[in-house]
């Protein structure tokens, strides 16, 4: 079992930037693929980009492509979210989560281990 606490959320204008960290803990870290997810009010939670254990493949949703990367490192138990040209629209509480056994890196079904969130709010 993995339990997961996300920091590094707040308030960025537009265009601007932030980097999301979750720390693990418990054992076997690294045999966790993560993801990160958003949920906005009245929305449903989507996966913004997920990464295997080994770090070899990853997965990034459209909308965040070229500029949001998600990178992990499995000596500090710790997943981060690198967020590039924010935009008002991304405003939502992001999610870590964690499994071991994943076919789908970007179905949130499919993860057994979530963290409380972090807040993040786009100014325009």
């Amino acid at each position: 079992q993995v339990q997961l606490v996300e920091s590094g959320g707040g308030l960025v204008q537009a265009g601007g930037s932030l980097r999301l960290s979750c720390a693990a803990s418990g054992r076997a870290f690294s045999r966790y693929a993560m993801g990160w997810f958003r949920q906005a009010p009245g929305k449903e939670r989507e996966c913004v980009a997920a990464i295997r254990w080994s770090g070899s493949s990853t997965y990034n949703a459209d909308s965040v492509k070229g500029r949001f990367t998600i990178s992990r490192d499995n000596a500090k138990n710790a997943v981060y979210l690198q967020m590039n040209s924010l935009k008002p629209k991304e405003t939502a509480v992001y999610f870590c989560a964690a499994d071991t056994i994943l076919l789908r890196l970007w179905e949130p079904s499919e993860y057994d281990y979530w963290g409380q969130g972090t807040q993040v709010t786009v100014s325009s």
